[in-house]
């Protein structure tokens, strides 16, 4: 009698929240790990990265890592402080940003004083990260890996440079773990790519339930916040995520100021991270799109131009608001939740002349989303600040697929579908975009919660 090929899918993380990716496939002796994300957003998030997981992580054979945003890799050092001993698999670019993420939330960390910040120090130690990276190999876009029975390849998700689509292929069956999905076409990478005849699909929601403005209409409100924040003299501040959209923003800003669309000012790159990062980006210019390529064969430095300024040094952060107005100052991190941000945040948000230009997400429980939803007074390092600025939010800078984009992605293989689980999305988000899939695709959606196990018939 011919064995029963099933597989079993738990659902250790990134269900119920935007953050904390964490999904345990089982089947055939092995044990395949997809992702190792921070719970990020919240103190009782904070409180649940310590944890033990739900798992033995000794127990796992490998780690698929499907991009270096911190919730897809945040717990990587706890996993293997807690016996992890497997590989670790991801495409060459994401390799090299997760080291420098690492080592980022270790230094963070270093400096923390909350409860449990000593068990984190051990946790996120220099030793602990270099054997999470010497545990680490590579593949490239296309490029199969046989484990076993099952074959493993990644795909171009255009979200993050080197974010994948892991798509495995079991007893002929085909699964897809969509990871973060690109807000395509982005200004810089390539758009993400189709998929057809996958039979299982576990996909993000983060935006499930609303759509984005249209990319033109993105870079005109850019352009006039730009103008209007100069006219008033005043200083336009935009946190922004270290990977990917600090990227973005220097590149559509070189366009504006390069093509005279506004006048040149001062312009602060204030991020230690994202200024490592842009090296990154700048050694890896043959995953961009053809647009992005162009402007490189053309000879434009797509990350630097006339007025940009970046201040590596505490010493040249400081020096920052003593630089005449009217400016613009980029700093991490893109919720408000730590990093130089806040120091400017402090300064800025009281004055009627400045902006803060919110560019992306915004969690709840965070300061940047207490700031979009309305907040006159926000707590920052222990003093109320006033907000008299001016806020401006503009969505369309998300590098996550909106509602529509995420249906029609959906549609190229409903046909093929025996079921999808909707996850990395908060629960209205993701319940929205369940309903959405059954009621117009016609497929089998299914939002699981926290800690949930499937069976994946692939018979």
């Amino acid at each position: 009698m011919e064995q029963s090929k099933k597989l079993t899918l738990t659902f250790a993380g990134g269900t119920g929240s935007v953050t904390g990716a964490n999904f345990l496939l089982q089947g055939e002796g092995k044990s395949f790990l997809i992702d190792c994300g921070l719970a990020q957003g919240s103190k009782q998030a904070e409180a649940s990265n310590l944890k033990p997981f739900i798992y033995d992580p000794a127990s796992v054979d490998v780690l698929f890592i499907t991009h270096a945003h911190i919730d897809h890799i945040g717990r990587i050092p706890k996993l293997v402080h807690d016996g992890f001993k497997g590989i670790i698999y991801s495409t060459i670019p994401t390799k090299e940003i997760t080291e420098l993420m690492l080592e980022d939330t270790a230094n963070i960390l270093s400096h923390s004083d909350h409860e449990g910040s000593e068990q984190l120090k051990e946790i996120y130690s220099k030793t602990v990260i270099e054997k999470a990276m010497s545990l680490w190999q590579v593949i490239d876009y296309h490029q199969d890996l046989k484990i076993g029975e099952f074959i493993f390849r990644y795909r171009d998700a255009g979200h993050v440079l080197g974010s994948g689509m892991l798509e495995i292929i079991y007893n002929n069956k085909k699964l897809i773990f969509t990871g973060d999905l690109g807000n395509s076409p982005s200004p810089l990478l390539r758009d993400t790519e189709p998929i057809q005849n996958v039979d299982y699909l576990i996909m993000e929601s983060v935006y499930g339930d609303r759509n984005h403005v249209a990319r033109d209409q993105r870079r005109v409100r850019l352009e006039e916040t730009i103008q209007d924040n100069y006219k008033r003299k005043g200083t336009l501040v935009i946190p922004t995520f270290s990977l990917e959209r600090a990227q973005e923003l220097l590149f559509e800003i070189d366009q504006l100021v390069e093509h005279d669309r506004v006048p040149q000012m001062p312009i602060f790159l204030d991020s230690p991270l994202a200024i490592r990062l842009t090296k990154v980006y700048s050694k890896y210019g043959r995953y961009y799109n053809d647009f992005a390529r162009k402007q490189i064969g053309d000879g434009d430095d797509i990350f630097n131009f006339p007025g940009l300024k970046s201040t590596l040094l505490t010493e040249e952060s400081k020096e920052i608001l003593h630089a005449s107005n009217p400016k613009i100052v980029i700093a991490g991190s893109g919720m408000s939740n730590g990093g130089r941000i806040l120091h400017h945040e402090a300064h800025y948000l009281p004055d009627a002349n400045d902006t803060l230009l919110l560019t992306g997400y915004q969690a709840q429980g965070t300061m940047g989303r207490l700031i979009q939803d309305g907040a006159k007074e926000v707590h920052i390092n222990g003093m109320d600040v006033q907000v008299r600025s001016h806020i401006v939010f503009i969505d369309g800078y998300s590098g996550h697929k909106d509602s529509d984009h995420l249906v029609e992605f959906v549609q190229q293989t409903a046909d093929s579908l025996k079921k999808v689980f909707v996850v990395m999305g908060e629960p209205a988000s993701a319940l929205f975009l369940t309903q959405r899939l059954r009621d117009h695709l016609g497929v089998n959606a299914y939002a699981p919660e926290e800690n949930d196990v499937v069976e994946l018939d692939c018979n």
